[in-house]
């Protein structure tokens, strides 16, 4: 069987030093930075989108290349968390922060409830079993889905934090992500057998069955992984309530 793209399933003892120094994706990684942090130095009034960048291609490094990338092998939960990092946190910062001139100039409901399928067909596919043990066995396949979720979710994030956005689409659009995520983790918590073959007999030294680790798996999924998405909702709302309607506004 081939390794994980992460490599083995880590030991506790030996999970500091299991640091990812793949020199493909450390250029992949540099070169993303200075291609975004280049684009955005040219436009006007660009420090906080420049920040947000930072934050988001950090955030990047941290899962693939921290001792993190190693710990999902072992653990099914880190997998997820290192998805809800990737899709709900990496995915914001670097779709708010793009250059503005790949901004749509009036974003559709349309597109916004495309992103939102697409996005939900993924993140279901790739927490499938089958397509999961693939990913896992094949480093291509493991690079199709993490780009497949990142690049569907900066998508989805686009639509939703697009300035001429309406509010009333745009918070269905993060309330129906808060729902399909919590189906997902409930279907993956409440499940009364380990589904996912590669975590079985490498959860033990984590103190953890492969069962159990699903279900907290299954739990970050429901809970954790939602709060973005509710915090961008109210955070949304609250910025429309404090200042006023436009004739536009009004007629949507």
């Amino acid at each position: 069987m081939i390794d994980p793209y992460c490599g083995a399933a880590p030991l506790p003892a030996e999970l500091l030093s299991r640091w990812n120094f793949d020199p493909v994706l450390l250029a992949m990684l540099a070169g993303g930075v200075a291609l975004h942090l280049g684009a955005l130095r040219r436009e006007p009034a660009a420090q906080g989108r420049i920040l947000a960048a930072a934050a988001g291609w950090t955030l990047l490094f941290m899962i693939f290349v921290s001792p993190l990338c190693a710990l999902t092998s072992a653990l099914f939960s880190a997998r997820v968390a290192h998805h809800a990092v990737l899709v709900a946190m990496a995915a914001p910062l670097l779709a708010w922060s793009l250059p503005r001139r790949l901004a749509p100039a009036s974003p559709s409901g349309a597109s916004g409830a495309a992103a939102f399928v697409v996005h939900m067909v993924l993140l279901w596919l790739w927490h499938a079993p089958a397509p999961y043990a693939a990913a896992l066995a094949d480093p291509a396949m493991f690079w199709v889905m993490e780009l497949s979720l990142l690049g569907s979710a900066i998508w989805l994030w686009r639509a939703v934090l697009a300035p001429a956005a309406r509010l009333g689409a745009t918070l269905a659009l993060l309330l129906g992500q808060v729902v399909q995520m919590g189906l997902l983790g409930a279907v993956i918590t409440f499940a009364r057998t380990p589904l996912y073959e590669a975590h079985l007999g490498v959860t033990a030294p984590w103190g953890l069955t492969a069962l159990q680790d699903q279900q907290l798996a299954g739990l970050i999924m429901w809970v954790p992984a939602s709060i973005p998405y509710l915090a961008a909702a109210l955070a949304l709302l609250a910025s429309r309530l404090d200042r006023p309607v436009t004739a536009d506004e009004a007629v949507r």
